[in-house]
Formats: structure tokens, sequence, C-alpha cells
């Protein structure tokens, strides 16, 4: 009689236990129905789709629906107009699992709390440009004092414009700031409501329409004065579908491939056309560039140290309350292996924290006796 007493309150408390270990397991740790990829840009074409990266490679060629058409899970993109900062709310609010998404507004993002792993980069040193109406007086960025400027505030190019305006000796309340987004900038420039605007490809559709001028370009110049961007995951999505994260970073892998060779350069500016930035402006802002280089998915020593200086830069002007970590913030494992699943584990050059390739790095050390 007591056997059975005790064997009846073992069971109780096995079921118990059973019972809260369903009741306590994640939402994510059901089947997966969708994957959700924002973009910081509001694009554009039908179907919406970017620029300027190899993730819309991915996007126009629909390789990650085709990734997970037999699983049955569905694949959503959503496009911000807000570009970084409301790409950093869509994060916030779990309205979106993956992201593509610019340096700046990320490490913002993160030092609010948002839990991401960076995956990928998607999109490495992008130029930027400070452009002005036809006719301004306005030659260089020592001119821009009391200018009224466009700066899209909290995307990757903010911090940059800080940068360019400080190695001139200027801070941003030298100018008279204006913060417009993409769109919204040109048609300001195109009405002369503003002075000047600092900005990406995009407004070489302005410059070949006789409507500006552009007086100053980080292209060819120092690497330190251009923007990455990349793809990042949730924590949470990640730990509960790796086999997902995987899937998405092998088809962004694949593409990075296809728009590193340099057989494809003309149908590659064609294909990111789609989205309504013409041809021709892709062709202004890759001119005498490696494809290889613009679209390499690594997180080399270069990546890794320029994020770091976007949180230091980022702190100085007050644009982050707190420090923020990098080192743990890169998850490399899933590149790793679409790398190697692909056959690709060579086919990138890594770049020193300088931006120089490391073995040219490692050569000019032994030369130097060091």
């Amino acid at each position: 009689m007591k056997y059975k007493k005790i064997r009846r309150s073992l069971l109780k408390t096995m079921l118990g236990g059973l019972v809260l270990a369903f009741a306590v397991t994640p939402v994510y740790a059901e089947k997966l129905s969708k994957v959700r990829i924002g973009v910081a840009t509001a694009g554009g074409g039908e179907p919406i789709t970017w620029g300027g990266s190899p993730g819309a490679v991915a996007r126009i060629n629909g390789w990650v629906e085709e990734a997970f058409k037999d699983d049955g899970v569905e694949v959503e993109w959503v496009f911000f107009k807000g570009a970084g900062p409301a790409v950093n709310e869509a994060l916030s609010n779990k309205q979106i699992d993956f992201a593509y998404h610019g340096d700046l507004p990320s490490v913002v993002g993160r030092s609010n709390g948002l839990k991401t792993r960076v995956l990928l980069i998607s999109g490495a040193r992008n130029n930027l440009y400070l452009v002005t109406p036809v006719g301004s007086d306005i030659k260089s960025i020592n001119d821009l004092k009391g200018k009224r400027v466009s700066i899209f505030r909290g995307t990757n190019g903010h911090l940059v414009a800080n940068n360019l305006l400080a190695a001139h000796g200027l801070k941003e309340r030298d100018i008279k700031g204006i913060n417009l987004d993409s769109g919204s900038a040109q048609a300001a420039l195109a009405s002369k409501s503003v002075d000047a605007a600092f900005g990406g490809q995009e407004l070489f559709k302005l410059r070949n329409q006789g409507l500006i001028d552009i007086v100053h370009s980080t292209q060819g110049k120092e690497p330190v004065f251009t923007r990455q961007a990349h793809l990042h995951v949730r924590d949470e999505f990640a730990n509960a579908h790796p086999e997902a994260v995987q899937k998405v970073v092998d088809t962004f892998v694949r593409a990075a491939d296809w728009a590193s060779d340099e057989k494809n350069r003309e149908a590659l500016f064609r294909l990111w056309a789609r989205s309504g930035t013409p041809y021709e402006s892709y062709v202004a802002e890759f001119e005498n560039q490696d494809l290889a280089v613009r679209n390499s998915p690594l997180i080399d020593d270069f990546i890794v140290g320029r994020y770091k200086e976007v949180v230091s830069d980022a702190l100085e002007l007050k644009l982050i309350r707190r420090d923020v970590s990098v080192d743990d913030w890169f998850d490399t494992r899933f590149l790793q292996k679409a790398l190697e699943t692909q056959g690709l584990t060579h086919r990138w050059t890594r770049f020193d924290v300088t931006g120089k390739p490391q073995q040219q790095a490692k050569v000019a050390t032994v030369a130097s006796g060091g």
C-alpha cells in the first residue's frame, strides 16, 4: 500500500514536470512557417528590391525562397523607408528575423540592448558623396559652414559625413543640418531647398540629369571614409532555428560569389537597376573598383576594425550613450560553413585593419625587417 502511494506520487511529479516543460517551451520551438528579412531602404521596382549589395542578387533571383521551398516556409521581405532606425524598431518588436543593415544604425541598436549576431558582410566600402545644386558657390566641404545640408541621420552615411566634416575642421553643429531620407533629399536638391547633401549612388541619377554637381567623393580615397553593411539575425531566432540561418547565409554567400565575378559586372548592374536606380549610377559608383573587394562577405580584420571605430566615433559624437562590445557580435560559424560547402574558402582576399590585403601587409613587414 505504501509502495503504491509512493509510485502515484512519483508519477504525479513526473507528469507535472512534463506539463511545465511544455508550458515554458518558447514559441520559436514550433515548426517554422515564415522567415522575415528586413532591408534598410525603401527600395523600388516590382517586386520591390534594392541595389548595391549582393543580398539584392539573392532577392531578385528568388534564391532564398528556393532554399525554403521544400520546407513549405514562406519568405517575406520588408523594406523600410526609415532605413536603419526603422529596422532597429522592427527588430526590437520582433517584426523581422534578419536584417540587411548599415554599421552605425546597428551599433545604435546594440547599444540600446538589441540582441543580434552579425553573420556576414553584404556591401563593403560603400562610397559617400557631397553634392550641390548646379551653379552653387559651394566647391568643397570647407564651404559648408552655415549652409543647409541634408544628412540622413542615424544611417551609416551619417557617421562618415561627420568624419568628413571633422577632417576639414568642421562639426555637424557648424552646418544647418537637415534630416532627410534619400528620396526627400533628392527632391530638395532638385528644388534647391537645400544647399548641399550627403548621399550615395542614388545621387548619380540627378547628376546625369544635369541637376547637381559632385563636389566631394570618397571613391578611391582612404577606406576609413567608407560605409559597411551586413546581414544580421536576432539571437532568439538563431538559437531556435540554426538550420534556417544556415540556409539564408548560404544564399547570400552564393549571391556574393556571383556578384564578385567581373564577367557579371554588366549583368549585375542591370540586375540592381531593377530597384529604380539607373544602371549608369552603379557604373559610376563601382568605377575602377574590384567587384570582389566591394562584394566580399568576409568578416576580416578591416571589417572588425571599422565597426570598432564606428562605436568609438558614435560615442564621441554622443550618437550612443554607452560603449558596446564588437568582437562577440560577429558569429562567423554559418559563413565559414557556407564557404566550405560551396568551395569558396579562398574566394576572397582578407584585409588588415588599414584596408590593405593581409598578404601584402605581411610582405611589407618582412621587407622592413619586422
